[in-house]
């Protein structure tokens, strides 16, 4: 089968258009410093549920009593729908105040996390994503 030049540059195009996310992906030890994990209360504000991760954003008073955006990643949306952690959980929890176990950042970007873990209100431990200590 031959191609013409337009066949051939539209196939690698495409092919290199649905390629890109599965390069993309990344290791947790990549991204976040799984040494540096800490707990977090505060006000769960909002949920990004999109492929690959969720993200989800808590509003987390500080020491000093400020108040601090946080927003945390968790595991791919496939894997939190098998542990029975889909979006209406998220949903039925903004407004609510919940805790979180996360590992910071590796690049230093503020205010980040990787959420290991999550209790809300059922007093439930669910698994949000890796976590090493």
């Amino acid at each position: 089968m031959k191609f013409t030049k337009l066949q051939f540059t539209l196939i690698l195009l495409l092919t290199t258009c649905f390629s890109v996310k599965a390069i993309a992906h990344h290791a947790f030890s990549a991204e976040f410093d799984e040494n540096n994990c800490r707990d977090f209360t505060g006000i769960l504000t909002d949920i990004d549920w999109q492929n690959p991760h969720a993200f989800f954003y808590m509003d987390v008073e500080d020491d000093s009593g400020e108040v601090q955006s946080w927003s945390f990643q968790t595991y791919a949306l496939i894997t939190l729908k098998r542990a029975d952690t889909g979006l209406d959980y998220f949903k039925r929890n903004v407004g609510k105040e919940v805790w979180v176990r996360g590992c910071l950042a590796r690049n230093g970007r503020d205010n980040y996390a990787s959420a290991g873990f999550m209790r809300a209100e059922d007093g439930i431990l669910r698994q949000m994503g890796q976590i090493q200590n």
